[in-house]
């Protein structure tokens, strides 16, 4: 894989942009477990390489179990491994990152809101769209996984 464009080093101002709301969602006082799960599942959806390496590894970091992790792609057939909240925001996640074919339905909205207050459901709206966005930039732009820079490095 090779990159196309850094963008951090090239549009430096609008790097420092959506890194701030990054870290607004990093202090929104939503479960950090739970923010990764939902990082993990729209990088998931949107085939993002980069992406799908660093929240997993953020995942191991934080003690969550490979097995569970394993399972973020089929949430909803893994029982009882993700509990209500997860549940109901890997669900939004999904809802929220399939907008052009989901629409977002009502439905969608009140199961979410039924678990997550009307700030948590912003914040966690918030963390799926800056995901999103970072998704679009590491696809767009080949953003290097660090397992294919660790393999690449082992070959010399």
């Amino acid at each position: 894989m090779t990159t196309r464009l850094d963008y951090n080093h090239v549009s430096p101002a609008g790097a420092k942009a959506l890194n701030g709301v990054y870290g607004y969602v990093t202090q929104s006082g939503l479960s950090p477990v739970l923010v990764d799960l939902v990082y993990l599942r729209v990088s998931q959806i949107n085939n993002c390489a980069y992406c799908l390496d660093l929240h997993t590894r953020d995942l191991l970091k934080r003690g969550v179990a490979i097995e569970k992790i394993t399972l973020v792609q089929a949430w909803a057939e893994a029982g009882t491994l993700f509990d209500e909240r997860e549940r109901a925001a890997l669900a939004w996640a999904e809802s929220v990152t399939n907008v052009a074919a989901t629409g977002v339905p009502n439905a969608d909205f009140v199961a979410v809101s039924l678990v997550f207050n009307e700030k948590e459901v912003a914040d966690l709206t918030i963390a799926i769209s800056v995901m999103n966005a970072y998704n679009r930039l590491g696809v767009s732009f080949r953003k290097t996984p660090q397992a294919v820079a660790d393999a690449m490095a082992t070959k010399g």
